[in-house]
């Protein structure tokens, strides 16, 4: 108790040093925590038919309490409000259907006293956008795609007004700040790591930074008290990683309504990501402005929390293709999505868009597998497809051939196929198409689109080629081109075959290194069908190793465009 007793002797000495040399006298308020909170809440729309609401998911908040300064909400769906001082506030709910949300509300006192009440709301919203919802990340549950900084273009940040375009336009681009030049080196911390992943679920869609930090522009690094225009990990932006929601409305703001882009309008749609998740460039915000989407490009517009008092609306360019510093930008003739599989349904691959060639016999070229249908060669797992070659324990090896024969056909257009290629010595993978009258007028005749062969010998090369017949000496004819490529069998790399009544093209990740000119005379002017296959040994494939067991050709997606 000694040691005690010299601690208050202490403390109050100091007090009285510090008192004493004050003109007046100052007392410490009382610090009382707030009580008796009173929520009330309005849902837009209710009536006797409508109990849940008109399907705008509005909702308005009243909260009072004794001895509060300012409340807090937390709204149940993973998005907040730190500071309401009149308690009166509006939120919009926008998942989809009928949805019940706990509330709670947070009412703060003198001295950071806080009480906390909760309410259970049930709301309906009708709103949706699938078209959105098919281009951040495909229409069927499990879909899920990956976008990355445009960081190859000039502007893919940029700044502009928030509330005002002044007469001129101004909505359409960062009128303020043009931006970054492409590939520039002092964004390049996260404008060359950052990957974001949206995924769709059944409850929706979720959203995940999946690699890079986050970059946080001086306009608002300022306002949290760090450093500015510089990237940080997660220890200072804490809500940067982890699986969260998000939830599509319509956009009130006044670009979204009377903005344009391109001479276009806005999309009139906004994206709000939970649990204060965000794309990279951190402002204080998850709300996101659709400007304009397709399936390979978003343009979000994003307004800066405007408690920095900066008034800034931050433009972002997203690209679904991982740009390569170095490789300019494929201007592709074909950009209509019109047929893809995106792997996504583990087990048997889509029998809607699949079917087999089955048996052994050498397949024309000295062939050592036979083609099976069974789900150790051929599989859908993780989001992929998975053919197999194995060894099968006497001699021999299985593997499977799938196509689109008798399912889907097409005359023209472009062929984006993401695959991971086999490392094995003897393994002949190929990526290709053939004419669909090749049941009744055979190969050559019918034609044939390589648009990807390695041998089983160089695993760092990529061929193409194609093959009809000759009429003058009713032979095969053929015309090819090979192509580097580093780690085929660790990375995945995109294969693309565009194909028009002019010429056929094939690129190896946007890099073209192939040309053919297409006429009348030749059979590349019908439909083709797909073919996806593994082979094993053979006039490509080569030796086999007494020691192979099995390797595989993975898959991400193969997606057709006109």
């Amino acid at each position: 108790m000694k040691k005690m007793k010299n601690i208050y002797i202490v403390l109050f000495s100091v007090m009285t040093a510090f008192f004493g040399c004050q003109e007046k006298e100052y007392e410490f308020g009382d610090i009382i925590a707030p009580s008796n909170i009173v929520v009330s809440t309005d849902i837009m729309g209710v009536d006797d038919n409508n109990p849940y609401g008109d399907g705008t998911g509005f909702v308005d908040f009243k909260v009072t309490a004794e001895n509060a300064i300012s409340y807090k909400f937390n709204y149940g769906d993973g998005t907040e409000i730190e500071s309401v001082p009149s308690g009166v506030v509006t939120k919009r709910f926008s998942l989809t259907d009928i949805n019940t949300y706990t509330v709670i509300v947070t009412a703060i006192g003198t001295g950071g006293s806080t009480s906390t009440t909760s309410v259970d709301l049930t709301v309906y919203s009708a709103f949706e956008d699938l078209e959105a919802v098919k281009f951040l990340a495909g229409s069927e549950i499990g879909d899920r795609k990956t976008w990355y900084w445009q960081a190859n273009e000039s502007g893919f940040i940029s700044m502009g007004p928030v509330t005002d375009d002044y007469g001129n336009g101004e909505f359409a681009y960062g009128a303020w700040w043009p931006g970054p030049d492409a590939w520039a080196e002092d964004r390049s911390c996260f404008s060359e790591n950052n990957e974001f992943v949206f995924t769709t679920t059944q409850d929706g869609m979720t959203f995940e930074q999946t690699a890079g930090p986050a970059f946080i522009p001086g306009t608002y690094a300022g306002y949290i008290g760090i450093d500015g225009d510089q990237c940080y990990d997660e220890t200072v932006v804490t809500t940067m990683y982890g699986v969260k929601n998000v939830t599509f409305a319509p956009s009130s703001s006044k670009a979204a309504l009377e903005g344009s882009f391109d001479d276009e309008p806005y999309r009139q749609t906004t994206f709000e990501i939970s649990d204060g998740g965000f794309m990279g460039w951190y402002v204080g915000t998850s709300t996101y402005d659709i400007i304009s989407l397709t399936d390979d490009e978003m343009i979000v517009r994003v307004i800066e929390d405007p408690a920095t008092g900066t008034g800034a609306a931050w433009y972002h360019r997203f690209t679904s293709t991982k740009p390569v510093e170095g490789v300019v930008s494929v201007d592709y003739e074909y950009n209509n999505l019109v047929w893809e599989d995106d792997f996504n349904t583990d087990g048997a691959p889509d029998v809607a868009n699949w079917t087999y060639d089955l048996g052994a016999g050498g397949w024309g070229n000295g062939e050592s597998q036979t083609y099976t249908d069974a789900t150790e060669n051929a599989k859908v797992e993780n989001g992929s497809l998975i053919i197999t070659a194995k060894a099968d324990g006497n001699g021999g090896y299985t593997s499977a051939r799938l196509k689109s024969q008798g399912l889907y056909k097409f005359t023209y257009g472009r062929v984006e196929v993401r695959a991971k290629l086999p490392a094995s010595q003897g393994t002949w993978p190929a990526i290709w198409m053939l004419g669909s009258n090749f049941p009744t007028v055979g190969w050559p005749t019918c034609g044939e689109i390589d648009i990807m062969e390695q041998t089983g010998a160089d695993k760092n090369t990529s061929l193409g080629t194609l093959h009809w017949l000759d009429a003058a000496s009713s032979s095969n004819a053929s015309y090819g081109e090979t192509t580097s490529v580093a780690n085929a069998s660790s990375e995945f790399h995109l294969y693309t075959l565009e194909w028009t009544d002019a010429a056929i093209k094939i690129y190896l990740d946007d890099v073209q290194f192939y040309e053919m000119t297409n006429s009348s005379d030749l059979p590349f002017n019908t439909d083709f069908f797909l073919i996806l296959n593994v082979a094993m040994g053979g006039t490509l494939g080569g030796e086999i190793p007494d020691i192979f067991t099995e390797d595989t050709m993975e898959i991400d997606y193969v997606k057709v465009y006109q």
